[in-house]
């Protein structure tokens, strides 16, 4: 009870969780903020000092408070190589109440590419998932490329 804050866990308490995960030599720590209340700074302090054990870092965002995004910005500046997503934005939590979906990989993956990172992945093959997902489900999704359609800026 003593190690969360207001606004969510205290960074020590992450941290020093992840320190003793570190010793066992883990292939990668993932950081995951499954209910969407997590913001940059804080995505910046847990990063930074989960990587700091020279461990491949991951992190898994929410968008329900539509900072996922901008978590996952942080979390690749921080150091973090690895990124959760799902098309569409589908997904959520069951355990917690009001909770959304993921961040869309769609979404990520066009804010990645636009940032100079390679991805490996296929912007056009995710929208066109992400079409089919949503026909077949019947509804529309939270991700926001697959409406709009990739866009290639002009040189300036």
């Amino acid at each position: 009870m003593g190690t969360r804050s207001k606004g969510g866990w205290r960074p020590a308490h992450v941290l020093g969780l992840a320190g003793e995960v570190a010793e066992s030599k883990p292939d990668e720590i993932v950081l995951a903020d499954t209910i969407g209340v997590g913001v940059p700074t804080q995505v910046r302090e847990l990063v930074g000092g989960v990587a700091a054990h020279g461990i491949t870092v991951g992190c898994h965002f929410h968008d329900t408070r539509n900072t996922g995004i901008a978590n996952a910005v942080a979390a690749v500046e921080s150091g973090a190589t690895v990124l959760d997503a799902s098309i569409g934005g589908t997904g959520g939590c069951p355990f917690a109440p009001k909770a959304t979906g993921n961040i869309a990989t769609e979404d990520l993956v066009y804010l990645l590419h636009g940032m100079g990172f390679e991805t490996g992945v296929d912007p056009s093959a995710l929208v066109e998932v992400a079409r089919w997902l949503s026909e077949r489900l019947g509804k529309e999704l939270p991700g926001q490329v697959h409406k709009a359609g990739d866009f290639e800026p002009v040189a300036g």
